[in-house]
């Protein structure tokens, strides 16, 4: 059947495919176009984009503020979206049929590759620095083999050694071959993307922050595919900003690609740069490093580090590793610098050109890179499209008001998972017991650990920010819709509908979106790039509609779930909320059974503070899942917004009524904010001045029983059900432990323990069973004191702790985490 705008979707034994947009028409073009006038005509349906779209990238005013008024003007919002790819005469300083013809090599030899941006006697710089000469004595002075008389030759050996480490590590930008591979990328970006959009305001202020702060910059992106280095580069280039020197892993250092990355500024780095092969920490190595590092900044280079360290495979950001921003922040502390601007980068695909991580998500070892595998991959994808891609320059912010930030706040220790929530597993106490947590917040930490939870705090708060300027996609909405809303399959319309319904919902939290245009026609795209993980089939009723359903195969079920946990930070604080109402519910159910009340769980009020808490609770135990709240927030207040905004929408309502005959149990005392933060989300004037404790900590809430909001109250429950599928999983799995097992034998057991259950149909979520949960669910068992870890001979091995080999507590785990979940 032919749809609107010139969209076809033909479903012929297995086959759809659907025409593309090549270039999308910019806002300076949009009244020349007859498409978009006819999307223009549909708008007072549809929404239009333009109006709505909130800008996102704005740095943190709590922890910088005099950022935050910096660099930023209210027009830029205004400024709009421009594709990078798509380049005609209008970008060149010509015109005329040869320029036409000629427009990306016109654009890509007027660009300007700043003289700045090549180092001068780096190498020697370094290997003459003090740090690295007091580490050639220490390497020298280490090696057992050295005699008496001969240290000199020591020291000799040592200095090439180093010498060759850093020859082999650092870059050699070519303006040449920058300027080659700028018109080499247009030309096949355009053969395998739609677009690659940017937002022309953000660009703005990375420019003006470029051109008129003389301090070095870092770029910060999380980490979703093998070309986000590229991405970065091609469109700093495009823009006349000046190309970073990109910290690259070892594992690409291959013949000729090596040098192909090192003229575009790439330089490498060892995967785990703190141990040499005997498992010693490599003095010399790390200060050849620190010190080029500090080289690259002091001649006010700009760098761009990948925090994850390595490719997402699970659509969520992984856990931050601050070891190459340690660096940064000590040359900032030790006066080798004034400053280093911080610029979070949020990247998104419709697809990513990997296509999926399924075989590393079955647990097989990821492979080596390898000429012969890039080979593959570039022809791979010079025969699909891989629809659109978005990228996000978050506003640039000063380390030194950041880090002078975070000095005049109490910050405190770390919390212990295990001392947080064994109390409330083991002893059925309430959620997140005030005693220690309290008592830790008042100690000062000693300097070196203060210093590691601080760099950790910004490591943490950069990727959080990052991931949450990451623009959504339309493959990220058809996923989660087909997953936790209509995993029995929906027939088209309606799919178009909820697709339309969620998009306003994900524009309304002041989430942007990596699209536009009329929402079927974005979702025949979506479901054209997802053809390989759904199933089309044609409506039983013979009214000419398209049924369509996920792929309920396991490598389809992992695919979709990549791309819907791409928007699982948009709605987690509400599908924790939802979650700890199911829990809080079956409670106070067992509670009125105990008075002999036979109450629909419905009807029962639900105390405010309680929930919160118990929310809290969850939030902490999936920690290594997804952060809820950036360092410098509450998870109170994160909560509490939650709570508002379901009200808000109807999903919940306060019980008035019921509040003065109902008294609080002593679980619902005021809000003595267990989780010790470094900053309240209220400054002291509106904790002096504001009634807020009075009005808002006493509320019951009840649910709403309207089947509308049901459906969303399931749809968020949906969102964390895979997760906690997969840790009740684990619980059960402890069981069997009865000996002490190898780490990496327990966590392929367990990940073929749950991935039976997948193929057996006992799992209600195939998708509980990726390896990368697997591995979740093993660390946080680990910080939760269920498995105690020892190592010997470098072989880590794990076995029940004292406090679970009774088997009543391994049963109160696992009750704890199915109280949250769908039964």
């Amino acid at each position: 059947m032919e749809l609107s705008d010139g969209l076809l979707l033909q479903v012929s034994s297995g086959e759809q495919w659907c025409s593309r947009w090549k270039h999308p028409v910019e806002e300076s073009d949009r009244s020349t176009s007859p498409s978009v006038l006819r999307s223009v005509a549909s708008s007072w349906k549809d929404g239009l984009l333009n109006r709505k779209r909130p800008f996102v990238g704005r740095c943190c005013y709590s922890c910088t503020p005099q950022s935050w008024e910096q660099l930023f003007n209210p027009s830029i919002p205004s400024l709009g979206l421009r594709n990078v790819i798509y380049i005609n005469e209008t970008h060149t300083r010509q015109r005329g049929w040869l320029a036409r013809r000629l427009s990306y090599v016109l654009f890509v030899t007027e660009r300007d590759v700043h003289k700045d941006m090549f180092t001068r006697n780096v190498v020697d710089n370094v290997l003459n620095s003090s740090r690295v000469e007091t580490a050639i004595l220490k390497s020298a002075a280490d090696v057992e083999s050295v005699k008496p008389g001969y240290e000199y030759k020591a020291v000799n050996k040592v200095k090439q050694k180093a010498r060759n480490v850093l020859q082999e590590m650092v870059a050699n930008i070519s303006p040449a071959f920058i300027r080659l591979t700028g018109w080499v990328l247009l030309r096949l970006f355009n053969g395998f993307f739609w677009s690659i959009q940017i937002h022309k305001g953000q660009l703005e202020m990375v420019k003006k922050a470029a051109t008129e702060q003389n301090v070095p910059m870092i770029f910060l992106p999380v980490h979703k595919s093998h070309i986000d280095y590229l991405l970065i580069t091609l469109i700093l280039f495009c823009h006349n900003i000046k190309a970073p020197h990109i910290a690259a892993g070892n594992n690409l250092s291959i013949p000729v690609l090596s040098v192909l990355i090192r003229k575009l500024g790439g330089f490498f780095i060892r995967r785990r740069m703190e141990e040499t092969e005997d498992g010693k920490k490599d003095v010399l190595y790390r200060s050849l490093l620190h010190s080029y590092v500090e080289e690259l900044m002091k001649q006010q280079q700009f760098l761009e580090v990948y925090l994850e360290g390595t490719r997402s495979r699970s659509g969520k950001p992984s856990t931050a590793r601050a070891g190459m921003l340690s660096i940064v922040v000590d040359t900032l502390c030790t006066g080798a610098i004034g400053d280093v601007l911080v610029v979070p980068v949020g990247i998104s695909y419709d697809r990513i050109i990997e296509g999926n991580y399924n075989s590393e998500q079955l647990g097989k070892p990821k492979k080596n890179e390898s000429w012969w595998g890039i080979a593959c991959g570039v022809f791979r994808m010079l025969r699909k499209n891989y629809g659109c891609v978005r990228v996000d320059f978050n506003q640039p912010f000063s380390l030194k008001e950041y880090l002078d930030t975070q000095r005049n706040r109490h910050l405190p220790p770390p919390l212990s998972l295990e001392n947080t929530l064994m109390p409330t597993i083991i002893s059925e106490q309430p959620e997140l017991f005030e005693g220690q947590e309290e008592e830790q917040a008042d100690r000062e930490l000693p300097e070196e650990i203060y210093r590691r939870q601080l760099i950790n705090n910004l490591a943490k708060h950069v990727l959080f920010t990052a991931n949450k300027s990451s623009s959504i996609m339309s493959t990220h909405i058809v996923a989660c819709l087909l997953l936790y809303r209509h995993r029995q399959g929906v027939v088209l319309s309606k799919l178009v509908e909820d697709f339309f319904n969620m998009k306003e919902e994900i524009l309304s939290r002041d989430f942007d979106l990596g699209f536009s245009g009329n929402s079927e026609d974005v979702v025949m795209r979506a479901l054209h790039l997802l053809e390989n993980c759904i199933n089309v089939t044609s409506s039983s009723s013979g009214n000419g509609e398209f049924t369509i359903a996920p792929g309920q195969t396991v490598p389809a079920l992992f695919e979709l779930n990549f791309y819907s946990n791409c928007l699982f930070h948009v709605f987690i604080s509400d599908a924790v909320i939802a979650c700890s109402i199911l829990s809080l519910q079956r409670e106070l159910k067992l509670e009125s059974n105990s008075h002999n009340l036979n109450e629909d769980p419905y009807v029962f009020p639900l105390g405010q503070e309680r929930l919160i808490r118990k929310a809290a609770g969850l939030a902490h135990f999936l920690i290594n899942e997804v952060a809820v709240a950036p360092p410098c927030q509450t998870i109170y207040q994160v909560f509490h917004d939650a709570v508002t905004r379901l009200i808000q929408y109807g999903v919940l309502y306060v019980a008035e009524e019921d509040q003065e005959e109902l008294s609080p149990s002593p679980a619902e005392e005021p809000w003595p904010k267990k989780f010790s933060e470094p900053l309240s989300w209220r400054s002291d004037e509106e904790d002096e001045d504001s009634d807020f404790g009075e009005e808002q900590r006493d509320r019951y809430l009840k649910v709403s029983t309207s089947a509308e909001h049901q459906e969303f109250f399931l749809f968020l429950q949906r969102l964390l059900s895979p997760v906690l599928e997969a840790y009740s999983g684990a619980a059960i799995f402890v069981h069997s432990l009865s000996e002490p097992m190898s780490e990496s034998d327990f966590t392929q057991k367990l990940f073929r323990y749950l991935l039976t259950r997948t193929e057996r149909g006992v799992a209600a979520y195939g998708e509980s069973a990726t390896h990368y949960l697997v591995k979740n669910t093993v660390k946080t068992f680990k910080e939760l004191g269920v498995l105690k870890e020892r190592k010997e001979d470098k072989v880590t091995t794990l076995e029940l702790s004292s406090t679970f080999i009774p088997q009543a507590n391994r049963n109160k785990l696992l009750q704890y985490i199915l109280g949250f979940s769908l039964l």
